[in-house]
């Protein structure tokens, strides 16, 4: 069934009872070409990509829960391609370029919004930090404009500008990025992965990963022993228990990253506000609700929830930044499990093991990189040669030194 105005209208005049659900829950098979391992945005990325650009069909996504049930439904739901460093930077602006083609590819309303997102420098050192980033992008072939105190006034009335402590000197515009719903992605790509043979398997959890030989074989799961010649783990948070099945141990620990989300409210903040002298971001979602987060808990843990003191911290730097949100109420906070590498850059790539291949150590960019991150890894595991905007997201750069450190804060998993 493919959706448009004119089905959503006839469905109306007769009662809504012609929907036919958005995919199959089949049983799995007991030999698959390629088995995903992850139901969250990027391993059904990567099963729509498999199956739409190389045309493999024998594809089984395995989740352990239901689809979309980990970090890609726990999210901010920010969109941007503003990175600075080789490697990264072409990477997230060949998302972002699918970001904007990804509903018409589909045929799914994911609410992909370019509202723009800001980000604000509270000094001269960071205002030259900010400029030199702009041009960076620009040169990438992105969008990136400075804005000036007035400018910023015009646009954002409601800041705080004559704060003592951190007052705001201007701010960083992209205004090709912008926030998409989470929780559609993820059944975007599933319906479309569904729609082109892939088996979608929930409650399936894999608790081993057959090698032999130093060849993958296949996985071990709850639902029985699968086949596969191929293998890629496109588990996020869980990243390294799941190497761990196959005797592997990435580089990678494993924290919570909370957000919040409060009542809902009318229409007030247009854009993605970054704030620059403290790590917090805001927007506000289609319903009213102001959507915010800040650091990781600065622990490792796989609790999908967090601690009070960093929900102070965040609150704290909200207050500081736009004291008119003090008023509003905090509906609930969740927590996702964020897999942090040494560098904050990601890994695509081939392990020592043939056949099992790793997307993993996203940091805080796993959301917007959906798109690219399936593009890619389905293009690594069908070619088994990097693509070419993921050549940098190798395992061994830990091994050599040539790491990618976005923020230069070092090789210090909870820094980044």
């Amino acid at each position: 069934m493919r959706y448009s105005a004119l089905k959503i209208f006839t469905e109306g005049l007769f009662g809504n009872k012609g929907w036919t659900p958005a995919w199959r829950t089949p049983d799995p098979k007991a030999d698959y070409d390629a088995v995903i391992i992850g139901g969250g945005g990027h391993g059904l990325a990567t099963a729509y990509y498999l199956a739409k650009n190389h045309g493999l069909t024998n594809i089984a996504v395995l989740e352990k829960s239901y689809l979309g049930g980990g970090n890609v439904g726990r999210n901010t739901t920010i969109v941007r391609a503003n990175y600075f460093m080789p490697g990264n930077s072409e990477f997230y602006s060949h998302s972002l370029r699918l970001w904007e083609g990804l509903e018409a590819d589909l045929n799914y309303n994911v609410m992909h919004s370019q509202r723009g997102q800001v980000v604000l420098f509270h000094s001269d050192g960071q205002r030259d930090a900010q400029i030199r980033r702009a041009n960076a992008i620009v040169n990438q072939g992105d969008d990136a404009e400075i804005m000036s105190v007035d400018q910023l006034r015009a646009e954002f009335p409601y800041l705080d500008y004559d704060q003592t402590r951190f007052p705001i000197y201007g701010g960083m515009m992209q205004r090709r990025a912008g926030t998409a719903r989470h929780d559609a992605v993820a059944w975007g790509y599933a319906r479309g992965a569904d729609q082109r043979g892939v088996d979608l398997i929930q409650n399936c959890e894999v608790t081993g990963i057959d090698i032999e030989n130093g060849v993958v074989k296949g996985v071990q799961t709850t639902r029985g022993p699968i086949r596969a010649k191929k293998v890629g783990m496109c588990a996020a948070g869980r990243s390294g228990q799941v190497a761990a099945l196959a005797g592997l141990r990435l580089p990678i620990e494993s924290h919570v990253l909370q957000a919040f989300v409060t009542e809902g409210l009318k229409p007030v903040i247009d854009s993605v506000i970054s704030f620059g002298m403290g790590h917090f971001y805001i927007s506000q979602s289609d319903k009213g609700g102001l959507v915010f987060g800040g650091d990781i808990d600065m622990y490792a843990s796989y609790a999908a929830r967090g601690n009070l003191p960093m929900v102070e911290h965040v609150m704290e730097a909200g207050m500081t930044l736009m004291p008119m949100i003090g008023r509003a109420k905090v509906l609930r906070a969740w927590g996702g499990i964020m897999d942090m590498t040494p560098d904050g850059s990601p890994i695509i790539d081939k392990t020592p093991v043939e056949g099992l291949y790793v997307d993993a150590g996203w940091n805080y960019g796993g959301f917007k990189a959906t798109p690219a991150s399936g593009w890619c890894m389905a293009h690594l595991m069908a070619t088994n040669e990097p693509h070419e905007v993921a050549r940098r997201f190798r395992l061994d750069r830990f091994r050599t030194g040539h790491l990618m450190d976005e923020e230069g804060t070092g090789s210090q998993h909870n820094l980044h």
